[in-house]
């Protein structure tokens, strides 16, 4: 299909959302003359603020539920990167001939130009960010989109054939990609861990979704690999097109000693305080030249550097620059104030444990007050529950379907070191954050970093950041 072929095309939009993707999907369809019909399960009342959004298109509305009649007769069914593959509703279109599309996949046939494309588990936010903001030191048009809260379709209409985008793309968002046969033309995989398994069947099936960044590169495309992560690692084996690893140690002393690493090239590393590219003769930055916290954030930072020097031979002061003037992204270790010379900190997209013992680490202290818990992803909580024991002072639990987990797994560990630590459980944010407020003294940090899900208690993960925010800005 080509965009010109939009128009009077029926279209069912299957998941509107309190994201934005399917907003922006129906907003792009029924600006193109498409006769959109947006189905949520959400009632009306919950989706007033999308809603709102579109006001003045031409969409019809299907709220509360879904209608088998809706996925049978229309020309195209759009699905949100949120709703299963396995609904009965798309598998009803899929009896019907119906074609079913996303988002990404429609943008990867449109879009003009060249794609980086950004996965793994953790980090393909900070990541990608970091890929723009270096490339937007030289180049003038550097869209980034993806995984976030608009649809890639709202950027299409202003991007032209020599702008680069910077996608950050997700385990689902690739799945719908696969009919396409289609990857970024510079795929970066930053790390994997066990998550989503709430939707899965197996980590298996996660890796394979995730794998069609690369799957269908030409010999000419570039897949950057971080070298530290074995299972990432060796992707290099099934690579088509050229394989560059990044590292968190020297990569010059071991090249000699790995195939792997003897075929591929060798992009930026850390030795001790300094990142090189290549080699130990061409340093890049070092330490003093970013702000951003931790081993895991450097790792990020490892992989942008890769990518902008392998793709676009960025200068390194074009990079330095970018570095000093880059912000954390909200919900990923965000300062959000200091009160009382207590530092509240907002990590709200830790939504597994691994995220959160990289927070725990990387402000490398044990007076901290963290606020965890939330809803089950079917993931392990047995190294958090070690990290927690040894860094933090108190425990503030949010209600959830993963809390009296990671409530008993970090008991066990209390009695198995001997130690103690104050847990208190909640069913509000105001309360969480009121309650670490009267506990913390001069020094300490009050840490939002959940290791779970959002849903239940809020709409998402960005609700639940907000409303940590809130609450703290509201504090006497």
């Amino acid at each position: 299909m080509k965009i010109k072929d939009i128009k009077g095309k029926k279209v069912t939009v299957m998941g509107l959302g309190l994201h934005g993707g399917g907003l922006g999907i129906a907003r792009f369809f029924a600006k193109h003359g498409a006769y959109v019909l947006a189905t949520d399960i959400k009632p009306a009342n919950e989706l007033k603020a999308t809603i709102a959004k579109l006001k003045g298109l031409k969409i019809k509305y299907v709220l509360g539920q879904h209608r088998l009649e809706d996925f049978v007769n229309a020309d195209l069914v759009m699905q949100n990167p949120g709703v299963p593959e396995n609904s009965k509703y798309l598998l009803v279109a899929k009896e019907h001939k119906i074609p079913i599309e996303t988002d990404l996949g429609l943008f990867f046939d449109w879009c003009p130009a060249p794609i980086v494309g950004v996965t793994g588990t953790k980090g393909k936010s900070t990541t990608a960010s970091l890929i723009a903001a270096m490339l937007g030191q030289v180049y003038d048009d550097v869209f980034l989109a993806g995984n976030n809260r608009t649809s890639v379709l709202e950027i299409l209409p202003d991007i032209v054939s020599n702008d680069i985008v910077v996608l950050e793309l997700s385990s689902w968002q690739l799945a719908g990609m696969r009919s396409h046969k289609k990857s970024p033309q510079v795929a970066v995989f930053t790390n994997i861990y066990s998550d989503h398994l709430n939707r899965y069947d197996s980590l298996r099936q996660y890796i394979q979704d995730k794998k069609v960044i690369f799957k269908w590169q030409k010999p000419d495309d570039i897949l950057i690999l971080n070298y530290d992560d074995n299972v990432v690692r060796n992707f290099a084996k099934e690579a088509q097109g050229k394989v560059c690893f990044y590292s968190l140690t020297d990569l010059a002393l071991v090249s000699d000693r790995d195939d792997l690493l003897a075929r591929a090239k060798i992009g930026a590393f850390l030795q001790g305080k300094k990142i090189f590219y290549g080699s130990r003769k061409h340093k890049v930055c070092q330490s003093k030249d970013f702000s951003l916290r931790g081993k895991h954030n450097i790792a990020n930072i490892l992989a942008a550097i890769s990518v902008v020097k392998l793709a676009y031979q960025a200068p390194s002061r074009t990079i330095r620059q970018a570095l000093r003037h880059y912000k954390p992204l909200s919900g990923r270790l965000e300062a959000v104030a200091r009160k009382q010379e207590v530092r509240y900190i907002n990590d709200t997209c830790a939504t597994m444990p691994e995220a959160t013992i990289a927070a725990l680490k990387s402000l490398n202290k044990q007076n901290i007050i963290l606020l965890a818990g939330g809803a089950a992803k079917g993931l392990s909580f047995q190294k958090l529950a070690k990290s927690i024991v040894k860094r933090v002072k108190m425990l503030i639990l949010l209600t959830g379907s993963a809390t009296d987990q990671l409530e008993k797994k970090v008991r066990k560990e209390l009695v198995k070191q001997g130690k103690e630590l104050k847990i208190v459980i909640v069913d509000s944010m105001d309360l969480a954050v009121n309650t670490a407020h009267q506990e913390a003294v001069s020094g300490d940090v009050v840490l939002l970093s959940p290791a779970c899900a959002s849903f239940g208690m809020f709409k998402h993960e960005f609700d639940r950041g907000d409303q940590f925010i809130k609450a703290v800005k509201s504090l006497k």
